[in-house]
C-alpha cells in the first residue's frame, strides 16, 4: 500500500496539472485542500508552494540555467524549480529537508539516475548561489526575470507605462492578495458584522475607500453563518466599484450582459433593495447556475438568468428596454495575477487582439438595448490598455449616440480618476487590477 502523498508531492501533482493547463491555479488548490485531510500549517504550505513556484517560474528558470546542462523531463524540472523556491524564498524551511525530500520524491517517480540528478543539481545550487537578476543588462529581460512575466508582455506593458510602473505592477504580482468581502446592508450594518466576525475570532479592517467593503485581517469567512446566511459575500474590492458606477436607483431595470459568477450581479440587486430587476446573462449554463446559487444564498428575488451569448441579446430583448447595462467583458485577466499567476503562461498577444474584438462586439450588441438617457458600464478585470481604453475608444467612434462620462465612485477613489476613466493597477490601492468606464445614451442631441 502506497504511502500518503507529501504536502510537496501534491504540490508538484498540481504544478503539473497548472503547467498542462488542465485547470486554473485557484480551483486547483481549492479542490486539492477540500479533499485532504492536510493540518493547517500544511495547507497554508501547500497553498505557498503551489502559488510560489508557479508566480516564480521565470525566476526559477533564470536561477537553473547554469546549473542544466541539457532540460531534463517536465516533472523533473517542476520538482527543482519548487526546490529551488523554497531554497531561495522561504526562509523557514531547513535545507536538507529540502534535499531529502526532493530525493525521495525522485526516488519514487523516477530512478537513481534521477534521484543524483536532482541532488546533484540542488547541492551545486546550494554551493554556488543562483545568478544575480541585477546582473542582466537589457532592461527588458531583466524585468522580466525579476517579476517573472513573459518577455512580450514586459515589452508591450513598458509601452503602455513605461519601465519603472511595470517594474513595480510585476513585483505587486508576486505579493499575497488580499481577501476582502462585501457587507450585504440590507441585512446587517458593517460595524455589526464586524463585531460578529470579531466575537469568532475572526478579524476585519474597514476598507479605506469603499464604505461597504471589509478586509480579511484574519481568519476564513466562507465557513461562518454570516457567508451561509448572506450578510456578506467575499468579492476584491475593485469589483465592488461596478456597482457605484452604475448610479443604481430603486426599481430599475438592469441588464448584466457577462453576469458569473455573479458578485457584481448580486451587488447590484442589493444596491436597488431587492427591487427592480437584474438580468444577468452567461454563455454557460453552470455559470448562470452559480449566480443563481449567489442570488438564493444573499435572499435576492429580483435577479432572473438566462443562458445565452451577449453577442445575440437582441434576440431576446426588445431596442431600448434597460435603463442601465453592465458588460464586465470577458478579458485577459491580467489584473488577477495575483489570484491566478497561470494566466500570463498561456496567454498571448493574438488572445488580447482576439478579446479586444469580442468586448466591441458585445458592446455593440447590448448598446442597442439601452435606453435614451440610461448608463452602460464597460469594466474589465485586466490593465492592458488595448482591451480597457482601445476597445471604449473605438466604440465611441462607432456610435456617436453614446458619450463618455466621468466614471462615479466612492469619494475617497476620485484621485484614481483619470480622463474619466477608473484604472487601478495593483500599486494603487492594493487590489486586483481594474478598469472601468461610462457611457451615457443620448440619441437626441
Amino acid at each position: 500500500m502506497r504511502k500518503p502523498e507529501t504536502v510537496r508531492e501534491i504540490a508538484l501533482d498540481l504544478i503539473e496539472k497548472i503547467e498542462n493547463n488542465q485547470s486554473f491555479s485557484h480551483l486547483l488548490i481549492n479542490d486539492a485542500l477540500k479533499n485532504s485531510d492536510l493540518n493547517p500549517m500544511d495547507r497554508a504550505l501547500l497553498t505557498e508552494l503551489v502559488y510560489g513556484t508557479t508566480q516564480r517560474r521565470i525566476t526559477l528558470d533564470f536561477y537553473l540555467e547554469p546549473f542544466l546542462r541539457q532540460t531534463p523531463e517536465n516533472w523533473v524540472l517542476n520538482l527543482l524549480r519548487l526546490s529551488v523556491y523554497q531554497l531561495e524564498f522561504l526562509d523557514k524551511v531547513p535545507e536538507h529537508a529540502i534535499l531529502h525530500e526532493a530525493g525521495e520524491i525522485a526516488r519514487e517517480r523516477g530512478h537513481d539516475g534521477v534521484t543524483k540528478f536532482v541532488n546533484g543539481v540542488l547541492r551545486n545550487v546550494i554551493r554556488k548561489g543562483v545568478p544575480k537578476i541585477e546582473d542582466i543588462r537589457d532592461e527588458t529581460t531583466q524585468i522580466a526575470v525579476e517579476a517573472s512575466l513573459p518577455t512580450w508582455l514586459v515589452k508591450r506593458w513598458v509601452a503602455q507605462f513605461g519601465s519603472e510602473k511595470t517594474r513595480e505592477i510585476g513585483l505587486s504580482f508576486l505579493e499575497a492578495p488580499s481577501q476582502s468581502i462585501r457587507v450585504n446592508e440590507n441585512k446587517v450594518t458593517v460595524a455589526e458584522l464586524q463585531a460578529e466576525l470579531s466575537a469568532q475570532g475572526i478579524e476585519t479592517e474597514q476598507n479605506a475607500y469603499i464604505p461597504e467593503a471589509l478586509m480579511m485581517e484574519r481568519g476564513s469567512i466562507a465557513d461562518t453563518q454570516a457567508y451561509h446566511n448572506g450578510r456578506c459575500t467575499i468579492q476584491d474590492e475593485s469589483s465592488m466599484l461596478v456597482a457605484h458606477a452604475l448610479q443604481l436607483e430603486d426599481g430599475l431595470r438592469v441588464l448584466d450582459a457577462c453576469s458569473a459568477p455573479g458578485g457584481k450581479t448580486t451587488h447590484i440587486a442589493e444596491k436597488m433593495h431587492n427591487t427592480g430587476e437584474i438580468v444577468a446573462l452567461d454563455i454557460h449554463p453552470h455559470k448562470t447556475k452559480l449566480v443563481d446559487k449567489a442570488a438564493k444564498r444573499l435572499d435576492l428575488t429580483n435577479i432572473t438568468t438566462e443562458v445565452t451569448d451577449a453577442r445575440k441579446a437582441s434576440e431576446l430583448f426588445a431596442p431600448e428596454s434597460f435603463d442601465r447595462v453592465l458588460v464586465d467583458a470577458p478579458c485577459s485577466g491580467f489584473g488577477v495575477l495575483r489570484r491566478k499567476p497561470d494566466i500570463k503562461y498561456s496567454k498571448t498577444e493574438a488572445d488580447i487582439a482576439n478579446l479586444a474584438r469580442i468586448q466591441q462586439a458585445i458592446l455593440a450588441e447590448v448598446g442597442a438595448l439601452l435606453k435614451e438617457n440610461g448608463i452602460l458600464i464597460y469594466s474589465t478585470c485586466t490593465i492592458d490598455q488595448a482591451e480597457n481604453r482601445g476597445v471604449v475608444e473605438n466604440f465611441l467612434k462607432s456610435y456617436p449616440e453614446f458619450q463618455l462620462e466621468q466614471v462615479q465612485v466612492p469619494e475617497k477613489m476620485l484621485p484614481y480618476v483619470q480622463d474619466n476613466y477608473l484604472e487601478l493597477v495593483p500599486t494603487d490601492i492594493g487590489s486586483d487590477g481594474f478598469f472601468i468606464a461610462a457611457f451615457r445614451k443620448v440619441t437626441n442631441k
